[in-house]
Order: C-alpha cells, then sequence, then structure tokens
C-alpha cells in the first residue's frame, strides 16, 4: 500500500520528540493559550519572517478572521480563485461579502492574473490569491494591482507553508497571510490547526480579539467574537514539526522532482514557472486518461485522487448564483486533473512502482 501521505511513518520519525512535548503538556496542565501556543506563535512568526502570528483553530478560521479584521464585509466583492477548496470562498461568504470567481492558468493552475484584473469593479474591497498545491502565486503582480486598485490582499496560504519568492515568505506579501495544519499539510499537526501571519499591529490586535470570544482582557468582550484557538497539545507537535520543515519540503521537491523525470511522455507533470519555489503540498498531474489510471492504481493498493473535481462556481451551493459564468481553464482541468501520493517520506522506489502501474494502466 502506498497511502498519498504517510503520517505515520513521520510520527514514528519524529515520537521521541512529540511524545515528550505532550507528556510535559500534560504536566504543565495549561490547555488553552498556553506556553507552547505562545511559543509556537514566536517561532513561526521568525520562520516566515513575519511581525505578528496569531494562531486559531482551523485554516478556514483563519480566512474569515481575517477577512473581518482587514475590515471586508457585506457588500464587498472579493475576487478568488475558482479552483480551490471551498474553505476559501466559504470565508468570504461567512462575512456577507460575495466571492467573485475567476478562471486560473492552463500551467500553474494559479488565478489568472489578466482575468483578475478585468474582474475589478467599484464594489471590489479584497483579493485573495491561492498558492495552489504548493506553487506561489506571482505577488509582485497581485501587489501591484492591489495598490493600483486600493485593494487587499489575504493570501491563502493553506499548501504553501515554507514556499517563497525570492526569498521572501507566502503569507507575508499582503496585509494577511492564512495557514492551515490541517494532518496532511506540509506542516500539519494531528487534528484542525491555523494561523494567520501579518505586518500590521491595529490587525493583529483584533485577530487576537476575534479569536478569543471578543476578549483581550478575560471576562472583558470588547466585540462579539469566536472560539478559535489554537489546542495546546497541537501547539506541541507544530512546534516539533517546524524545526524540521525545510526539511520536509526540500524532500517533497526531491520526490516530485523525480517523478516528473519518470513520468515524462506519459502524463501532463506539474509545472513550475520560475517565480517562486513550488514545495508540492500535491503533486497534480494531468491526463485524459484519468479513469483507466485511478483504476489501476487503486487495483495495486496505490493512492491517488482528484483535486479538485468541481470547481467551486460549479459547486451546488453556488450553482444557481453563477449558473451565467463560464471558467473554462478549471472546468477543463478538474477533467483531468489527477493527484499522486507526495510526502517526504515517499522513496524513488516507491515512485519507480506508481510510474510502472501507470505505464502499465495506459
Amino acid at each position: 500500500m502506498i497511502p498519498m501521505v504517510d503520517l505515520k511513518r513521520q510520527y514514528h520519525k519524529l515520537k521521541d520528540e512529540i511524545d515528550q512535548g505532550i507528556l510535559t503538556a500534560l504536566e504543565n496542565t495549561q490547555f488553552i493559550l498556553g506556553p507552547n501556543v505562545q511559543e509556537f506563535e514566536k517561532e513561526a512568526a521568525s520562520n516566515l519572517g513575519a511581525k505578528h502570528a496569531i494562531s486559531c483553530a482551523s485554516g478556514t478560521d483563519a480566512l474569515h478572521l481575517a477577512l473581518l479584521a482587514a475590515g471586508v464585509g457585506p457588500g464587498d466583492e472579493v475576487i478568488t480563485t475558482t479552483f480551490t477548496f471551498i474553505a476559501t470562498a466559504e470565508a468570504i461568504c461567512y462575512i456577507g461579502a460575495t466571492p467573485v470567481f475567476v478562471d486560473i492558468d492552463e500551467k500553474t493552475f494559479n488565478m489568472d492574473l489578466d482575468a483578475t484584473e478585468a474582474a475589478i469593479t467599484n464594489k471590489t474591497k479584497a483579493i485573495i490569491p491561492v498558492h495552489i498545491f504548493g506553487q506561489p502565486v506571482d505577488m509582485s503582480r497581485i501587489m501591484q494591482l492591489a495598490d493600483k486598485h486600493n485593494l487587499l490582499v489575504v493570501e491563502d496560504c493553506a499548501q504553501s507553508y515554507g514556499a517563497d519568492i525570492k526569498s521572501k515568505m507566502t503569507s507575508t506579501f499582503g496585509i494577511t497571510g492564512c495557514h492551515s495544519f490541517f494532518p496532511s499539510k506540509n506542516l500539519g499537526c494531528f487534528g484542525d490547526g491555523g494561523m494567520i501571519t501579518t505586518e500590521d499591529e491595529k490587525v493583529a490586535e483584533r485577530l487576537r480579539i476575534l479569536r478569543n470570544h471578543g476578549s483581550f482582557e478575560r471576562y472583558h468582550h470588547n466585540i462579539i467574537g469566536y472560539n478559535s484557538r489554537l489546542d495546546e497539545l497541537q501547539a506541541v507537535i507544530l512546534r516539533v514539526k517546524l524545526r524540521h520543515i525545510k526539511e520536509f519540503n526540500h524532500e517533497r521537491r526531491r520526490a516530485a522532482h523525480y517523478y516528473s523525470e519518470q513520468l515524462a511522455g506519459l502524463v501532463t507533470p506539474p509545472h513550475e514557472d520560475g517565480i517562486g519555489t513550488h514545495i508540492y503540498h500535491q503533486y497534480v498531474t494531468l491526463t485524459d486518461k484519468r479513469d483507466v489510471i485511478m483504476k489501476k492504481l487503486s487495483e495495486n493498493e496505490i493512492a491517488c485522487a482528484i483535486y479538485y473535481p468541481i470547481p467551486l462556481h460549479k459547486q451546488p451551493v453556488f450553482a444557481e448564483q453563477y449558473k451565467s459564468v463560464s471558467l473554462p481553464v478549471s472546468e477543463q482541468v478538474a477533467e483531468q486533473c489527477m493527484a499522486l501520493p507526495i510526502h517526504p517520506e515517499l522513496t524513488n522506489q516507491q515512485i519507480d512502482q506508481i510510474v510502472a502501474t501507470i505505464k502499465s494502466a495506459i
């Protein structure tokens, strides 16, 4: 069996560090916004080169709270990609704003920046670029658009922890950057977790209040907030994994590049545009033989997946509202995309087995 991610192997590699940290935290019994949460925020901010890192309960909450803290709300339009996980659009809807979906680049699968500019109206308040699958968006151009049209930029970095553009980390370009620590992420905990980075003092202060029931001082509630705090035990795990994130991302790139060499002529491998460092949260290929390949992989106990089978503008929850919207590149990619196993522990021998199975299918 070759899984999409091998969390058990990674856990056993880090077992002593993780287990000792958890046992210490259990003895300390400071479980809500405890010392590990505080230290993780400091360490993550330092690692990313950000002034503030504010943890929260999930990547979805990170996007939701980031938009709220930035002042986006009812009547505003927020431009984002249709080719992403629904959390990006959910966060926009939570605050009463309207998602404006744009098509993607056929090579990188990131949002088409010409289409993004064309979608700007007098109601546009923000852009959410999604660094899909770990490939950074061209943030230089995004920030030029934002400056030109006086827009906010909230980066969705759920899949790009550790990716950089000329040594500047994703999540440090916009007013906020939003991370997910879902277990399968490049930096993942053992449950849900999230984080927002920002350089803005007022935004940081508002985020800390929003995540904690609208309170900065215990039992004093300035605004209606949320219960969105990173768990202390998850922070222990994240602190351990953070020390290894550079190595993990290096190994993902090693596996991805070996894949691409071996898959030449069989499927279309992921594209690196050279703008930033792709850190391969997912290894997503294109093929018109997807069904037959996935069937053969499954028969040989090799995991595979489709990210994403339905673009957001075609999802049942949005289909009626966006029935007149046509985003052909996203729709075509959704019909042909196929993700193969990718994780730091994936060996070249396993990749050889996967490639051989694909060859036998076509």
